[in-house]
């Protein structure tokens, strides 16, 4: 019986699938566990089963294939919906995406990503939520249950200790019983015992020596036993490497296909005595339960019916929200008497110089999965320009250029790909919504690979500025490459990558500049010779068209726009990171700023006092003229209305929502913990449970900007903090706090609960076993008008209290007395009260 809460439909779902079940033979069944393709699985009319179809997500999602023609939603990154701090709007997010996935056919979305962020130097923290478990599996829950209220799947990703990209494949992380529980395994266990996911995907890396694709012990015994987890396990692309330890192991899906280590290679170890078919039944039971439940079996009443699915969603509207209540402002000075945020609608003297190169090309998103193609971005160049009264005068200059290799061709170009055979003969076409084409598991229309020769990118570009235009290319294989007339480059590129998707994309390459006029079109042309004779696992194309700007005198920008600043009432810097910073498949080397935004920003703010800094990045960077500025607001990557939002926050008709959900060092030389390359295939999580503020906290020298810092447009008072005993067993304790909104105007809080042992206590930091100084225990927002004051009531769960007892392999209250402390940060404590914790 399943366990999900429902009653009749679920039991009938249950009689659907065994009898489904019993009409499949060995072969059949374990054509069920393996993809057919890059993201399906294959239809059995014999049982009236459908093929089901997966999606990359988890800020918008993608479809079967990237497309112009079929544009995606895109809301800000993971990091940016956790800086909320508001598990109802990350369910909203969630039926958003719910609503896209009916809209592209897709059953199931492969997201969240919920790994934690171990070390600032993660490359692909921007796609997860936080440093800290529990933040992250309140986020990670109200997500799931979005996208699964609108009868769409998840799988909760990457299941386990995928907190780095480095040898990613291949890495052991060497990871303690009790870390491994307190915090990497922690909100994996929020979402399944809160949320009921669906389905989870299993990790490439290995925790312990084993790979998490054959992973018994975690996948068989904690998720399945302890936690009760009765959704499907799918491998994540290409993870699946032995067919019997994958099975024995707990993986029910093997993805992509058609080459796995299910379906024949299954069903061939089935019948040599390798495992048993009980095994394979059971995995098969899993998968047509998911099929049942995202309405693909007969006679299985769905999850969620058609008619039960929540209103549509305006995506826009709520791109725009996600964005703005994710921005966080961390510094901003009084100047002239008030602070220089919000901006006044009508500056004077001078009006508002924006800065930056993002400021036009804004990044609204990570690299890798989590890429999606919106059909409209809003930079802040545009949400400005809109929101400004009509008197006010606006001017831009790129200052510094952030891109220290040519990037994908954007702006301006009208592309088409056109696939032809060895012939010339033409055998389909497909709009490109940019220079980049990636055919991953399925070409378009009347494409067949095996009479694929090569592939043209054509169209044309429509240049912004005059000058000499760079031109290059990415990928593997023979290109041609054809800029008004000109050919710059005939000829073959090798790439040598150790992660098979950076090998697969390939290095960019710059081949050439042509002198074009702006405004006046020229045709372009890359014709890629598809590399045959090369074994893949999935059907795929990939390779992409470069291009960049005339190349400027980095003197001259930086003085265009130092100059443009010292004339303007205030200056507004974007900058940002770029995709070879911060992606998937590498982690980052360093925190700094690519190019020279830093002295860009340093040179401005010497001319203007008034020097707001917007910071684009989806994760930590070194800011070290942040003391020089007027106000930093970071805002993350925050998807395709990123001006609209911009512009509502710095004119003040919204607040800046956000609060931190990661700590944000001064320097990479003063983060606890900054090792993510394995030694011998071996990386050690030595700081046991010691990772974010949790270890700053250990250590004399402090952060740039602590976990959970984040200012707003009014002042709040903390009142009155009560707290009595919890009700049931998972609850330590039931906390009132009162707080006023001091201000003139109306705002958000986000109330924070941090639980410290009492020194002396026997369950101290330094008492019996080793803990942190403190922890988060709790959160909840509130808002209130000016003036008036609201009492916000926060559950404290008993697991603040435990940890995980290795000996005896179990959760272990320790009682003693702790410090209750309410606050607007790590570091803002506004109140306090004691908690005592009995021995039981």
């Amino acid at each position: 019986m399943t366990v999900t809460g429902e009653d009749g439909a679920a039991a009938e779902r249950e009689r659907a699938v065994e009898n489904a079940l019993g009409k499949l033979d060995l072969d059949a069944k374990t054509r069920l566990l393996a993809g057919q393709d890059m993201w399906t699985l294959p239809a059995l009319p014999q049982i009236g089963l459908g093929s089901l179809v997966m999606s990359d997500g988890p800020i918008g999602v993608r479809g079967k294939r990237w497309t112009a023609g079929d544009p995606s939603a895109a809301l800000p990154s993971p990091t940016a919906l956790a800086a909320s701090w508001d598990p109802e709007l990350a369910r909203r997010a969630g039926r958003l995406l719910a609503q896209e996935a009916h809209r592209k056919g897709v059953h199931v979305l492969l997201a969240p990503t919920v790994n934690l962020h171990r070390s600032p130097l993660g490359g692909r923290h921007f796609e997860a939520y936080s440093e800290d478990p529990y933040l992250t599996g309140v986020i990670g829950t109200g997500y799931v249950r979005g996208v699964q209220d609108g009868g769409v799947g998840v799988t909760v990703k990457h299941f386990v200790g995928n907190d780095a990209e480095t040898a990613r494949f291949t890495v052991d992380n060497r990871i303690a019983p009790r870390p491994l529980r307190e915090l990497y395994l922690a909100p994996f266990e929020a979402i399944v015992t809160g949320a009921r996911p669906w389905g989870v995907m299993a990790a490439y890396n290995a925790v312990n020596g084993t790979t998490m694709t054959e992973h018994g012990p975690l996948v068989n015994g904690v998720l399945r036993g302890e936690w009760g987890f009765d959704g499907v396990v799918v491998s994540d692309w290409l993870a699946a490497r032995d067919t019997a330890g994958a099975l024995l192991g707990g993986l029910d899906i093997a993805m992509p296909g058609p080459f796995t280590v299910y379906g024949p290679a299954l069903a061939a170890a089935v019948r040599e005595g390798a495992v048993e078919e009980a095994a394979v039944d059971a995995a098969a039971r899993r998968v047509l339960r998911l099929a049942a439940r995202a309405g693909l079996l007969e006679g299985a009443p769905p999850a969620v019916p058609a008619a039960d699915r929540p209103a549509p969603v305006d995506g826009d509207a709520l791109a725009r929200e996600v964005a703005r209540r994710g921005f966080v402002l961390v510094r901003n000075d009084v100047r002239g008497g008030a602070p220089v945020l919000p901006l006044a609608p009508n500056p004077r003297d001078g009006g508002i110089a924006l800065i930056g190169a993002a400021a036009r090309d804004p990044r609204i998103l990570g690299g890798g999965s989590a890429q999606v193609f919106p059909d409209h971005v809003v930079a802040p160049l545009d949400g400005l320009r809109a929101a400004l009264h009509a008197g006010v005068a606006l001017t831009h200059s790129v200052g510094a250029d952030p891109t220290e290799e040519l990037p994908v061709a954007g702006a301006g170009f009208a592309l088409t790909a056109v696939a032809r055979d060895e012939q010339g003969r033409e055998l389909g076409t497909e709009e490109l919504p940019n220079g980049q084409l990636q055919w991953l598991g399925e070409l378009p229309e009347g494409v067949a690979y095996d009479a694929l020769h090569t592939v043209e990118t054509r169209g044309w570009f429509t240049p912004r500025v005059s000058g000499a235009h760079r031109f290059g290319t990415r990928g593997t294989g023979g290109f041609t490459l054809t800029v008004a007339g000109q050919v710059l480059f005939d000829g073959l590129e090798l790439t040598e990558h150790e992660d098979p998707f950076e090998a697969f994309l390939g290095t960019p390459a710059e081949r050439g500049t042509v002198e074009l006029t702006a405004g006046e079109r020229v045709e372009v042309s890359l014709v890629h010779a598809v590399p045959k004779g090369v074994e893949l696992p999935i059907v795929a194309v990939g390779f992409a068209l470069l291009h960049g700007e005339p190349a400027r005198d980095p003197e001259e920008l930086l003085a265009e726009a130092v100059e443009a600043a010292r004339a303007a009432h205030t200056a507004v810097v974007v900058v940002a990171t770029t995709e070879r910073v911060e992606s998937e498949g590498f982690d980052r080397r360093d925190l700094r700023l690519p190019g020279r935004q830093d002295e860009l920003v340093a040179r401005v703010a010497a001319v203007n006092p008034r020097t707001v800094v917007v910071v684009n990045s989806g994760s930590p960077v070194e800011l070290p003229w942040r003391d020089e500025v007027a106000a930093v607001l970071l805002a993350w990557f925050p998807g395709q209305e990123a001006g609209s939002a911009l512009a509502d926050v710095l004119l003040g008709a919204e607040e800046p929502g956000g609060r931190l959900p990661t700590t944000w060092p001064v320097r990479l030389a003063d983060a606890p913990v900054s090792r993510v390359t394995p030694t011998d295939g071996v990386l050690p999580y030595e700081e046991g449970v010691f990772i974010g503020y949790r270890a700053w906290d250990r250590q004399a020298v402090a952060p740039a900007y602590p976990f959970g810092h984040g200012l707003g447009y009014t002042e709040w008072e903390y009142e009155a903090l009560v707290v009595s005993a919890g009700e049931g067993a998972s609850s330590l304790a039931t906390v009132e706090v009162r707080v006023r909104n001091a201000g003139a105007r109306a705002g958000r809080e986000v109330v924070q609960l941090y639980l410290a042992p009492e020194e002396g206590s026997p369950g101290g930091a330094a008492g019996e076993v080793e803990r942190p100084a403190r922890w988060l225990a709790g959160f909840a927002a509130v808002a209130a008008g000016a003036g008036e004051a609201v009492t916000v009531t926060v559950e404290v769960p008993r697991r603040a209290a435990e940890v995980w007892d290795e000996a005896a392999s179990a959760w272990r209250l320790v009682p003693g007395t702790y410090v209750l402390v309410a606050g607007r940060s790590l570091t803002d404590s506004r109140l306090t009260a004691a908690l005592p914790v009995p021995s039981s």
